[in-house]
């Protein structure tokens, strides 16, 4: 019973599908590496990715609480744990407070800043989930609250938040604003009839363009980002690959089927690893030359 009850709470923070980690983890990384030359400081290191993890996870609690009353209606989430009756919305609450907790705890171990600015992070976590009740544009929040980690990386690692550290973060909201419309694209149909909003109805049959629209935009602000930090031809060529990545994901969603865009959305791991092997790169050459 106690070990199908911590699968259960392991399902509801979404261990099981690590997708999310991973989209909130590469931009961290992206800002961790040009903030500190690529040669981040390893405990700030560890902090953040620790914090993703535990962040993640609370945001998916948070999300599953907020939504119990829709996700039953979903093809996609009905069997969710809250959904489905096997875990009550008040343990949800009480471990996204517990996950929550043990991540402000990292950040206590940084300087004053990144503490401040966590609180910031915090707020957009908890509340993202409701805004899709209110407006079509909840991904460009999602893009907002996954990007936050980005001036809290400047500020752990620099002491304060230069200009590149935003564009980096301007980046990250056109990311997210792509790759989440590819996957509210999935759930449209049933969030048209339960009265949830996304960019995917916005858009309509604009959808797909709209999706390379704002990988367009990230890649053209990434780019900035890497003239302000004197990134060379690797950095350049990591996101030449990851728009390729970008064009790929419009195949796969070509016919926008469920499974193709769901598909679309997880490739965007590969964009987000693109453009980080592309740091990586442009910072062994510097130092071996």
């Amino acid at each position: 019973m106690f070990v199908e009850r911590l699968k259960d709470y392991a399902r509801l923070m979404r261990l099981h599908r690590p997708i999310g980690i991973l989209l909130l983890l590469w931009p961290t990384l992206w800002a961790l590496w040009i903030a500190a030359h690529g040669q981040p400081d390893l405990h700030v290191l560890a902090v953040f990715v620790l914090g993703v993890v535990l962040m993640r996870s609370a945001g998916c609690v948070i999300n599953d609480y907020a939504d119990r009353d829709f996700d039953p209606h979903v093809e996609r989430t009905r069997d969710r744990p809250i959904a489905a009756g096997r875990v009550s919305p008040r343990e949800a609450l009480a471990l996204f407070v517990v996950l929550c907790f043990i991540a402000f705890a990292l950040v206590l171990t940084l300087n004053r800043l990144t503490i401040l600015l966590s609180f910031a992070g915090a707020f957009l976590a908890a509340s993202y989930p409701f805004v899709k009740r209110f407006t079509h544009l909840p991904q460009f929040y999602l893009g907002a609250a996954f990007g936050w980690g980005i001036p809290m990386v400047f500020a752990a690692q620099t002491g304060g938040i230069p200009p590149v550290g935003w564009i980096l973060f301007a980046a990250n909201v056109c990311w997210a604003v792509a790759y989440d419309t590819a996957y509210a694209m999935v759930d449209r149909d049933d969030d048209q009839k339960v009265g949830v909003k996304s960019t995917a109805i916005l858009f309509g049959r604009h959808d797909r363009a709209m999706v390379l629209l704002f990988h367009v935009l990230t890649l053209s602000l990434l780019a900035y980002s890497g003239a302000l930090a004197g990134l060379g031809l690797r950095y350049y060529a990591g996101l030449a690959a990851a728009f390729g990545f970008a064009l790929y994901q419009q195949k796969l969603m070509h016919e926008r089927t469920r499974d193709g865009c769901f598909r679309a959305f997880l490739n965007n791991n590969w964009f987000g690893a693109a453009v980080f092997t592309g740091l990586v790169l442009h910072y062994l050459w510097e130092t071996m030359a």
